[in-house]
Formats: C-alpha cells, structure tokens, sequence
C-alpha cells in the first residue's frame, strides 16, 4: 500500500512539471577550419540547470544529454572537417532561477564559460562570456523558452568568437583549468606594476600584460587633452584604443571622453556612472553602447571624439572594475539605479 502511495505520488509530481530542452542547433562552422579536436570539461558543482513556473507547473531546463555530450556533438556536427588546434571548452557555472514578484515573475540566467586552446606547454586562454541576464514574465510568459534560447545564443557567440581569438601566451596546467582566473591575473603586468609605462593600449590584452603599441607618443591639444597618438607621419585619434598612459596615469576610453583608470586589491576599475558609459546618444544623435543587463556589460563599440570632450566631468559613480579576461565592464548589479 505504501509502495502505491509513494508511485501514485511520483506520477503526480511527474505530471505537473515540465521540461524544456537547450536547443543546440544554431551553426557554430568554423569557417577558418582551424579546430582539429575538441574536449569540453563540465566543472560545475551541480549539473542542474534550473526550473521557473509557467502557471501552476514547473518547467526544468535541461540539456537533452548532458551538457559535456551535447556540447560536443553540436560542434563536430557543424565542423566535420579538422584543422589543427585543440580546443578546449570549459563550462563552469550555468544557472537558471525564478524571483516571484507580486504580479509578476523575473527569470535569471547566470552562465559563466571558457574557451581555451591546449598546446605542448599548457593550456593558453582564449575568452569567455560571463553573464547575467533577466528575462519578466511582462515581456513574456514563456520565462523557461527565453531562458533556454538566450543559453544557446550565448554559447553560440562564445564558439564563434573563440574561431577568432587569438590564444594569450601565458599558459598554466592542465590540474590549473578550475582556477584559471586568479593564477592567470597574478601573471599580468598591469596588476603587480608599481609604474606604468606611457604609451597606447591597443586592446585589453595590451592593456592587461602591460604592453603598450611601440613607437607611439601622446599628442595634446591647448588645454591639455590627449587627443591622438603619433608615430612617425602616423597619427591616430585616441579614441582608437582601449586604454592609454599619460605621464604615469591610465586612462580608459568611454563614451563621454576619457576617465582614470584606478587600482586596488581586486583589480583595476573606474568611477562612473550609468550615464557616462551608456549615454542614450551621442553628439551626433547616434544611439551608441548598449544597456547590458546583469553584472556584465560589453565594450562600447563608439566614443566621442576625446579632442572634444576630453576628460569625463567630475561627477563620481560607483567602482565599475574591467575584465581582464575580455576587456568587458563589470557592472555591480544596482549600477544605475536611483535610491
């Protein structure tokens, strides 16, 4: 009888929830041909992907193997023909959560992966997507279907820039992949330099091993801007680059100009508010930057001429810190909004 009971039950349980599968099958080609193998390695604590409401049910997101199987299937069906790097993927965190409002539910996917390239020497970083995103059942109510959809289209983005990253030439071990994060920032530059070197940042990569484009000098105007960096007959609006070193002072390029670059024991970041970085246009009326969600917000891809703004104003925000593993923003999850 109690064998009945707890079957009947099961069925019950069974019956109210439901399940939506990770669609992995968006084309992730690598045109270039360059990936010969590749391995994925699944460190996540719990293998669980999430479950948010849809009604009165549940509905589990789910790969339709498991992550490691699926992942690597979806890549050798898109790129039957091998080249001659290794590839390796490492998924670390994925998680998918519901916060129930009065009203209203919000969807929370939180997904952090890596891609890295191994060689005779170790394994060599290539990049990674380290995102939150939040989708309202105001927006839609199929919370577990966007969720699942914004996973895949993460993913996909992850491999294709992959093809096109160029592998860092610091390397650590195989046993080293689950702490990659703090062993390889101990070996920037930029984080134990106690002077930093004058120059231009062509990328963050540069910027971060503390390498700045040779041959180049700093041009200011009359009020003492930096507007371009020189180079023989060269000359480039400092816009142009990521970062710059201006008589031992960094400074980061954003939409409003150019602010401070400053350093403390979690990194290097920025004192700006919402407005400085995402403006919603810019002199010449063209939306630039994007409102990115979550903790993570990506790199502006248009700034304003610095010969005309030149430094931000001196309005202070909150410490937004820079990815060292993609040049990326880290925006803390308030940033922006009013007390």
């Amino acid at each position: 009888m109690k064998k009945t009971l707890f079957f009947l039950l099961f069925s019950i349980v069974l019956l109210g929830q439901k399940v939506e599968t990770i669609d992995l099958s968006k084309s992730i080609k690598d045109s270039k041909n360059s990936v010969k193998s590749l391995t994925v390695i699944d460190i996540r604590s719990n293998k669980e992907v999430g479950m948010v409401m849809y009604h009165k049910d549940e509905v589990k997101i789910i790969f339709e193997n498991d992550a490691g199987k699926d992942i690597k299937d979806w890549f050798y069906k898109y790129n039957p023909v091998r080249g001659n790097n290794d590839l390796v993927f490492l998924l670390e965190s994925l998680n998918i959560s519901e916060d129930k409002k009065e009203k209203y539910s919000v969807g929370k996917l939180e997904l952090r992966a890596s891609t890295f390239i191994k060689k005779e020497d170790g394994y060599h970083f290539i990049d990674r997507k380290d995102t939150v995103a939040t989708v309202s059942s105001r927006t839609t109510p199929y919370l577990a279907q966007s969720l699942a959809k914004k996973v895949s289209s993460i993913l996909t983005d992850l491999f294709k820039e992959s093809y096109k990253g160029t592998p860092w030439e610091l390397s650590i071990s195989e046993n080293d992949l689950p702490n990659y994060n703090s062993l390889l920032k101990e070996k920037l530059g930029i984080l134990k330099a106690d002077e930093l070197k004058d120059g231009v940042y062509k990328d963050y990569y540069s910027f971060f091993t503390h390498n700045p484009e040779p041959g180049f000098t700093l041009q200011t105007n009359d009020k003492g801007v930096v507007t371009k960096a020189i180079k023989g007959e060269e000359k480039t609006a400092i816009r142009h680059f990521y970062a710059f070193v201006h008589e031992g002072i960094a400074y980061k390029n954003i939409p409003v100009g150019y602010t401070e670059i400053f350093k403390d024991e979690n990194g290097v970041f920025i004192e700006v508010t919402k407005a400085d970085l995402f403006p919603e246009t810019a002199g010449n009326g063209v939306t630039i930057g994007s409102a990115a969600g979550g903790l993570i917000g990506g790199i502006i891809g248009a700034v304003i001429d610095a010969s005309v703004s030149g430094k931000k104003n001196n309005t202070l925000g909150p410490k937004v810190y820079l990815d060292p593993f993609t040049g990326n923003y880290l925006l803390p999850e308030d940033f922006g909004k009013t007390k």
